[in-house]
């Protein structure tokens, strides 16, 4: 027999592929296996592979008997069955004490079964976000390990090495207990999906209010990116802005149907946010933003019917307005972070997680999609405050919301005088307005609940629970 490999990876699509060059890079020895075993031998033999310790393995039971004890195994396959179905074929292969390890976009609620499951068969088991895509995969991704940390120990050093690397430190910490790196990275991609709608949101501004060409687009996002909204996102909508498309010679995104995919951890992130309880509101209209979206055919017929404001040409100061811009952005961007790091601060109560919050935000300052500057002022608001409860209360982002505001009410009224849609942007002004009120609109609520069906309310100079006979006057 050769030289055992050091960890082991199933499922060589491209983020697996990737992810097992990465590991062979540091000078880890891999051992691999695919179902397809043509694509097994395709990989270890191309070009990428070749000279790395990466070793082909035909069958589940030669992947294990390659492996050194206590051994482990990264799972790289499709999110839900044929997560199981994996788990099904290696685990009889396994002995206690060796380590599954799954690095796709699983739900957290699966993660906490699979974790139980195995354990009562005394394997281990990390459920773990990876973010960054396939260049993420192959150079440094920001890396989220949930499981007990006895077995993050056996594995954080391969992890560590692999990840992106900021100021001289990993984009990977253990995250907690079971379902902990997968429900992070749900809710990273939560986050996500609010910065990429309220990002396109203002680039529709800039086209169809202002009427700014792409190309001076392309030029103020590269500026915007060399302040305080530096971020991949923004670094990549600027390139995305100059480019052109080959056979028509138009802008690139004049040609890009205006329909977009999801592949549902959006979906996931707003459930979560839903039953635990706890406000997310412009994660929840990014991924409705693209519900409606996927309805090409429809918005097209009922932009025949529907009709709104009389469309006017702006004659205002466009500079000024593509300021307001920048800071309606930046606002509504920490109102979105904002939110999701309250979901993860509820989850880590909930499930009794050790998660260090600020510690999420660093590991989220590479190799992820969503790395952004302004990052390490979340770990020092955390720093300020471990029990902080919402982003909004630190004097950083409270000031810098506070300064952006005027601007951030004027793009978000001059979008709806205009009839454009800003849900996203308008979604984080309306939860910063709610989130700063000492008394809303639920005193209505209350006494509507108890008028139709005898729910009771609460009063505000007793305590306790009460019920009015409403009907009677």
């Amino acid at each position: 027999m050769s030289e055992q490999a050091e960890i082991g990876l199933v499922g060589l699509a491209v983020m697996g592929q990737n992810l097992a060059l990465n590991i062979a890079d540091h000078g880890y020895r891999i051992a691999v296996f695919n179902r397809t075993t043509a694509t097994t031998h395709s990989f270890v033999g191309s070009e990428a592979a070749k000279g790395r310790p990466v070793l082909a393995c035909e069958t589940p039971d030669e992947l294990v008997a390659n492996l050194k004890r206590p051994r482990s195994i990264i799972l790289m396959v499709k999110a839900g069955e044929p997560v199981d179905q994996q788990i099904s074929a290696l685990s009889p292969l396994l002995q206690e004490g060796d380590i599954l390890i799954d690095g796709g976009n699983s739900h957290f609620r699966d993660t906490i079964r699979r974790d139980r499951e195995l354990a009562d068969k005394g394997l281990q088991f990390i459920g773990t976000g990876i973010s960054g895509g396939e260049e993420g995969a192959r150079n440094g991704p920001s890396i989220m390990p949930g499981g007990s940390e006895a077995a993050y120990d056996r594995v954080g050093g391969i992890f560590e090495a692999i990840a992106a690397q900021v100021d001289g430190e990993p984009c990977c910490t253990h995250i907690g207990a079971d379902g902990a790196g997968h429900f992070v990275k749900t809710i990273h991609n939560g986050i996500e999906y609010a910065d990429m709608q309220m990002i396109a949101e203002v680039y529709f501004i800039m086209k169809s209010l202002l009427g700014i060409s792409h190309a001076e687009m392309a030029d103020v996002f590269s500026a915007w990116n060399q302040g305080d909204l530096d971020s991949y996102l923004i670094e990549i909508t600027a390139d995305i802005l100059g480019q052109t498309d080959e056979e028509t010679g138009r802008p690139m995104l004049e040609v890009i149907l205006d329909r977009a995919g999801q592949k549902g951890t959006g979906q996931w992130s707003t459930a979560a946010a839903l039953e635990l309880g706890i406000a997310a509101p412009t994660i929840a209209e990014a991924v409705f933003a693209r519900n409606i979206s996927a309805i090409k055919e429809e918005r097209v017929a009922a932009a025949e019917v529907l009709k709104g404001p009389a469309e006017t040409a702006f004659t205002g100061d466009k500079a000024s307005i593509v300021d307001a811009l920048r800071d309606a952005l930046l606002a509504s961007k920490i109102c979105a972070y904002a939110q999701g790091f309250a979901v993860m601060q509820a989850a880590k109560e909930e499930f009794g997680w050790s998660t260090d919050l600020g510690r999420v935000s660093m590991i989220w300052r590479g190799g992820c999609i969503i790395r952004a500057r302004f990052l390490n002022r979340i770990k020092e608001a955390y720093d300020r405050d471990p029990d902080l409860k919402n982003l909004l209360l630190d004097p950083y982002f409270k000031d810098f919301v506070e300064r952006g505001q005027t601007a951030w009410r004027r793009i978000v009224a001059m979008a709806a005088e205009r009839g454009i849609p800003v849900p996203a942007l308008s979604s984080a002004l309306s939860y910063y307005d709610a989130y700063r009120t000492g008394r809303v609109w639920a005193d209505m609520i209350q006494a509507q609940r108890d008028y139709f069906g005898a729910h009771t309310f609460e009063r505000v100079d007793k305590p306790g629970a009460f019920h009015r006979g409403w009907a009677g006057g």
